[in-house]
């Protein structure tokens, strides 16, 4: 068990998070934990209470509370080489700020009651304490595609920003089922968070609401039917507007033409039975604002999956002039 230490926060960790300040100093620390050390008041920023999503700026005095030592921790966390080369195996681009992966279907972005693998764990491959990558958006476990986090404080700071902002631009592509009518529109409408069965947290769904209900949030996302295997399946090409949990999936479902493969949000089409049964939502393109003025634009290949149906349905890559896709979407 350590003592009590009073931290400076360095220049290069302004406008981070408190828990995320704390995770990047302390990584054994659970979030839970620095969430209840919050609440009772042991941490403190310039001698006042704050709460976990408070921020700090450079200058600032944390006080840091006696802690649990974190060298068994250490020892037990220790990721395999096996582990390393795979995270690794997974990066499609890289500078001094980002890392952007080619997450795969199935990887979870983060841990929790039911999940131990997962690519925030699988960061430490890259660095510990301030130089560890931290997580900025998110991606569903079953969607693949472009997923990129920050390498520093300072770097996770500004995108963070940027995705609260709205300034980035997500283009997602889907294997729906059906064919969307009109083929080019958008979505609408508010919705929410509803209980799984018995209340599990991993049964939630997302049900249209109305607006004014506790708990809703607008959404908006707009689509374009990129081409069509007659009225069987069609590939879309998507954008989240908003950023709400499963909004593609809910609003394509909305529209009578569920992603192949959702489970969770099914429509009243069956599903092609020749066709895979694994979720065909992949985000296939991030444009990040820069400092510079020109955006970095990172794209992720199709997983196998959706490649090998992408042949049987008889899409063709490139037949997609991702130009015009962009400004459809706009």
């Amino acid at each position: 068990m350590s003592r009590v230490q009073k931290i400076t926060v360095e220049k290069g960790e302004e406008d981070s998070r408190l828990d995320r300040w704390f995770k990047r100093r302390f990584p054994h620390i659970t979030q839970g934990q620095v969430q209840k050390l919050c609440r009772k008041g042991e941490i403190r920023v310039d001698g006042g209470r704050v709460k976990p999503d408070s921020r700090v700026s450079a200058g600032m005095e944390v006080r840091v509370p006696p802690l649990p030592d974190a060298k068994e921790m250490r020892a037990k966390n220790t990721l395999s080489d096996r582990d390393i080369e795979y995270v690794k195996s997974l990066v499609i681009y890289e500078d001094d700020d980002v890392i952007a992966f080619n997450k795969p279907s199935g990887l979870a972005v983060q841990g929790g009651s039911k999940t131990t693998r997962h690519l925030d764990g699988l960061l430490d491959a890259f660095g510990e304490g301030l130089q560890r990558p931290r997580l900025v958006h998110r991606l569903d476990k079953d969607t693949s595609g472009v997923l990129v986090v920050g390498k520093s404080p300072a770097a996770t700071a500004r995108l963070a920003k940027a995705f609260q902002s709205h300034k980035t631009k997500k283009t997602y592509w889907a294997i729906a089922i059906g064919v969307p009518k009109p083929r080019l529109g958008e979505v609408k409408g508010f919705m929410k968070k509803t209980a799984g069965a018995g209340g599990d947290p991993d049964r939630e769904v997302m049900t249209a609401a109305r607006h004014g209900d506790e708990g809703a949030h607008h959404a908006l996302s707009r689509y374009t039917v990129v081409a069509d295997a007659g009225q069987k399946a069609s590939w879309v090409a998507l954008r989240p507007v908003t950023g709400r949990t499963h909004q593609l999936r809910v609003h394509l479902q909305a529209m009578g033409t569920s992603v192949l493969g959702d489970k969770k949000y099914p429509c009243h089409r069956p599903a092609p039975e020749d066709l895979d049964q694994k979720l065909c939502l992949h985000a296939r393109r991030l444009e990040l604002p820069r400092a510079n003025g020109k955006p970095l634009v990172i794209e992720a290949p199709l997983p196998r999956n959706m490649n090998r149906i992408f042949g049987m349905l008889g899409f063709d890559l490139r037949d997609a002039d991702e130009e015009m896709i962009e400004e459809q979407l706009a």
